[in-house]
């Protein structure tokens, strides 16, 4: 493998690895803000946060199995 592909490759774990934090930062904040919802009468909105805290977190996983593979 030459320079360059080992380069690239050490920048995408690096950005896996980022972006797995990263999802997971924002997955919690999602969580807390759809029970914020919740208790401000929101069910609705609160739901669909919640999916999208879901969403997040599917996304974290397959970047984790990403990551393994590198």
């Amino acid at each position: 493998m030459d320079c360059e592909n080992e380069k690239e490759i050490e920048t995408l774990r690096v950005l896996l690895a980022h972006w797995i934090e990263h999802n997971r930062s924002h997955e919690e904040n999602f969580r807390s803000w759809a029970e914020k919802s919740r208790r401000l009468g929101k069910m609705e909105a609160s739901e669909m946060i919640e999916k999208a805290a879901d969403a997040l977190k599917t996304a974290g996983e397959f970047l984790f199995e990403a990551k393994k593979l590198i």
